[in-house]
């Protein structure tokens, strides 16, 4: 049997404490894998499916991260958001990037993170004061309303009877659309809003039940009609076919779809302002990354905003933007 000396005890005894202190993962230790939560709105509509490409393309160019990406199924299960957080923070990601899907009501859960050590970028919708946060990577959504009043305006000669048709109250990417389109029509003295109070949900069955009504509502004094997301502008299209109106109502979109597309080929959607969600996924973890290594970021990134129409919807570029890649 082997003897030790004190001597030799000792510095085995030490050894066995430095080889328990080892870093975590996340921290300095090239060869630990950094597990970076990415925690959408919601998982079933395509935005989130581009979102994920590019957070899973910063892993993949940065090496040795895993993408651990879950969220709620529909955008308005808040209570459903808050609980994926958590779950995160109890299994010790380094790092989450989170879409709130209610500004107010992920708050808390983004204080106890941060409070737990792990760093949070939100990204795509803002999150209320309060968390001190990583960075806040997403398309300027105010800019983007604007965008889709001048969209409006250029297919109606700058006048006519309009409706905008909200999404989910709370939701903070969606209501500064609708306040930068009803800031971008206040330029056009010649265009009246018909309506500007109503919510489509967040389904496209939701949203065409509404836009049913509002154009039944308003029958033949409607002249164009804004949506503000993807579910939003699917229904609403639906809802613009049923009444015959297609081509005659002039329609602006946020977000794209096979549906909207084919829709704005075939002249019954007359404009879709785009985002760039795998750019948002992928600096969104590159964001969060670069936290853990003693970087900073700016309070706010912005990924870009953009417009396509009948006129330029084939170009390269839209074409893309369009059809973003995705993981299936």
């Amino acid at each position: 049997m082997k003897q030790y000396t004190p001597l030799k005890l000792i510095l085995a005894t030490l050894t066995i404490v430095v080889a328990g202190c080892s870093p975590k993962a996340g921290s300095d230790n090239a060869d630990a894998v950094r597990r970076i939560a990415v925690i959408p709105k919601g998982t079933s509509h395509e935005f989130w499916k581009s979102v994920h490409f590019g957070a899973e393309k910063a892993a993949d160019e940065i090496g040795d991260v895993e993408v651990i990406w879950k969220g709620p199924v529909v955008e308005s299960d808040t209570g459903s958001q808050i609980e994926v957080v958590k779950d995160m923070i109890t299994r010790g990601v380094d790092g989450i990037v989170l879409a709130p899907n209610q500004k107010g009501g992920l708050v808390d859960a983004v204080e106890e993170a941060i409070g737990e050590g792990i760093p949070v970028v939100i990204f795509d919708s803002g999150l209320d004061e309060g968390p001190a946060i990583v960075s806040y990577v997403a398309t300027d959504n105010f800019k983007g309303g604007q965008m889709a009043a001048d969209a409006m305006a250029k297919a109606l000669g700058e006048e006519g009877d309009v409706i905008l048709l909200r999404y989910l109250a709370g939701s903070e990417s969606t209501e500064q659309r609708e306040n930068g389109f009803l800031d971008g029509l206040s330029k056009y003295p010649d265009i009246n809003v018909l309506s500007s109070d109503q919510y489509g949900g967040d389904t496209a069955t939701s949203a065409k039940e509404k836009a049913d009504q509002l154009l039944q509502l308003y029958g033949d004094e409607v002249d164009g009609v804004f949506s503000v997301c993807e579910p939003n502008a699917n229904g609403t299209l639906e809802a613009i076919k049923n009444a015959g109106l297609q081509g005659k109502v002039k329609f602006i979109a946020f977000d794209p779809s096979d549906a909207l597309i084919e829709g704005m080929r075939e002249g019954n959607v007359h404009g879709i302002v785009l985002q760039d969600p795998i750019q948002m996924g992928y600096q969104s973890v590159m964001s969060l990354i670069g936290s853990l290594e003693g970087k900073s970021a700016e309070a706010f990134q912005s990924t870009g905003e953009y417009l396509a129409t009948p006129d330029n919807m084939d170009e390269e570029e839209m074409k893309k933007l369009l059809k973003p890649q995705i993981v299936d």
